[in-house]
C-alpha cells in the first residue's frame, strides 16, 4: 500500500504545539501522486456499503481524497470553509474549531435538513476537525452516516474525543504512532 510506504518515509517536525508528519499525501511533499489518492480512495470505497446523499470535509488537507471520492461516486460534496462570504445567507451554519492545526470558526453550506452525509478527512489527530464537521452537518439538520478518516494519529486520541463528544465511531485506513525521530505504522 503507497499510504504505508509514505507514512513509513514521512518526516516529523515539532509544529510547536505538536508532532507533525511532512509527507507526499498531506503536504505534497514530493507532489501527491494520483495513484496514491485513487489507492486511498478505493480503500474508503470498501467501507461505504452505506446509502448516502452528500461527503464532507474540510477545504485544506481533506479536499483532495474527498473530490476523488465525490468524484467516484458520483455524490455531491461540501467542503466547510476556514472564512466567511460576504453574502449573509450563507454564513448560518457556523461552528467553532480547535484541532491540531487551526482554531477559530469554520463555515460549512450546502448541507440541508434530512442529508445523509459522510465525513471524509485525510488524518484524525486531536478530533478537533471532525467534531466541528459532525456539528455543522447536525446544526444543518443533516445526518451523519458515517466518518472515515485515511490516517490515524493513535498517540492524540481523537478516536476517543470524537466518540464522547459526539457519539459517532471512526473508521480509518490506517493507524500510525509518530514520536520525534519517526512514524510507525500501526495497522
Amino acid at each position: 500500500m503507497l499510504l504505508k510506504e509514505i507514512y513509513t518515509q514521512a518526516r516529523v517536525v515539532n509544529s510547536g504545539k505538536s508532532l507533525t508528519t511532512v509527507n507526499e499525501f498531506t503536504d505534497q511533499l514530493p507532489a501527491l501522486r494520483p495513484q496514491v489518492l485513487m489507492e486511498v480512495a478505493y480503500e474508503i470505497l470498501k467501507h461505504l456499503n452505506i446509502d448516502f446523499d452528500k461527503i464532507i470535509t474540510e477545504e485544506d488537507k481533506g479536499a483532495p481524497l474527498a473530490t476523488t471520492l465525490s468524484l467516484l461516486t458520483g455524490k455531491p460534496l461540501a467542503m466547510a470553509r476556514w472564512y466567511p462570504y460576504s453574502l449573509s445567507e450563507l454564513n448560518n451554519n457556523v461552528v467553532e474549531i480547535k484541532s491540531e492545526y487551526f482554531e477559530g470558526k469554520m463555515y460549512l453550506n450546502g448541507i440541508n435538513q434530512g442529508d445523509r452525509v459522510i465525513v471524509i478527512d485525510d488524518t484524525l489527530s486531536t478530533g478537533g476537525a471532525v467534531i466541528s464537521l459532525v456539528n455543522a452537518v447536525e446544526n444543518a439538520g443533516g445526518k451523519i452516516e458515517k466518518i472515515i478518516c485515511a490516517v490515524e494519529k493513535i498517540q492524540n486520541h481523537g478516536r476517543e474525543k470524537v466518540r464522547t463528544q459526539t457519539g459517532h465511531e471512526i473508521t480509518s485506513i490506517l493507524k500510525i504512532h509518530v514520536t520525534a525521530d519517526k512514524v510507525t505504522v500501526v495497522k
